[in-house]
């Protein structure tokens, strides 16, 4: 962290996005746009910067490929902000360099499973709404968590509301499993769906079976029928 801080002294001049400032030591780049009323992710960012500062910004969502083009990130500052969504391919073309990543203080619910596959980078999730279901359980399953940030991680919604309010970690120490219910509630479902087409099949293999039964019994009466089948008699 220290190296970082030293980013911060040392101007250069290359092209820096506006609203930026941009510092380099030792050929290590960092752009700062902290503060900056951003909205969306500046898509001028100079590819070799290792240090990217975003926080304190408006920015609401973080599209596919957002930062593909800049291989030699190192670290992601986006805390602070407004964000809501985070499309699956987000970090593709980073993931494998990436060393930290805050995500703390914004309007994150839930994160796809997909957005931090091959993701080796420590993450900071604190200070968001989440809703504590499967889906993040599985990604806090397989994520490198900043030990610090972990407690604060708290339980906005949940299946259950005696959770809500507590952080995720308390839920899971407790027995917790936000993923054995919603796969209870799928089996029952898929078995009502079979047993509904069942009882429509039977249904209709009954009715067709009855109507041909009154069909032939009708038939046989109108054969019995006295003067069935004769012709009358010619004038």
């Amino acid at each position: 962290q220290a190296f970082f801080c030293l980013l911060l002294c040392i101007p250069w001049g290359s092209s820096c996005p506006p609203s930026c400032q941009c510092t380099e030591r030792a050929g290590a780049k960092a752009v700062l746009c902290s503060s900056q009323h951003l909205q969306e992710i500046p898509k001028d960012i100079p590819r070799d910067v290792v240090l990217l500062k975003l926080d304190a910004n408006s920015i609401t969502r973080i599209p596919s490929n957002a930062f593909r083009h800049l291989s030699h990130l190192e670290e992601i500052d986006l805390s602070r902000n407004a964000i809501e969504q985070i499309d699956r391919a987000a970090f593709r073309g980073v993931a494998a360099g990436l060393r930290s990543l805050d995500l703390s203080g914004n309007r994150i619910r839930s994160i796809p499973r997909e957005a931090l596959l091959a993701l080796g980078a420590k993450l900071r999730l604190a200070n968001n709404p989440w809703h504590c279901g499967c889906a993040l359980q599985e990604v806090l399953g397989e994520a490198r968590l900043e030990p610090d940030s972990v407690r604060d991680i708290t339980c906005h919604t949940a299946p259950r509301h005696e959770y809500v309010g507590k952080p995720l970690l308390q839920a899971l120490d407790n027995g917790a499993n936000f993923c054995s219910a919603p796969q209870r509630s799928t089996d029952v479902a898929v078995l009502l769906t079979m047993f509904g087409w069942f009882a429509m099949l039977a249904a209709y293999v009954t009715c067709y079976v009855r109507h041909n039964r009154e069909r032939s019994r009708g038939h046989r009466e109108h054969c019995r029928a006295p003067g069935a089948g004769q012709r009358a008699p010619a004038q």
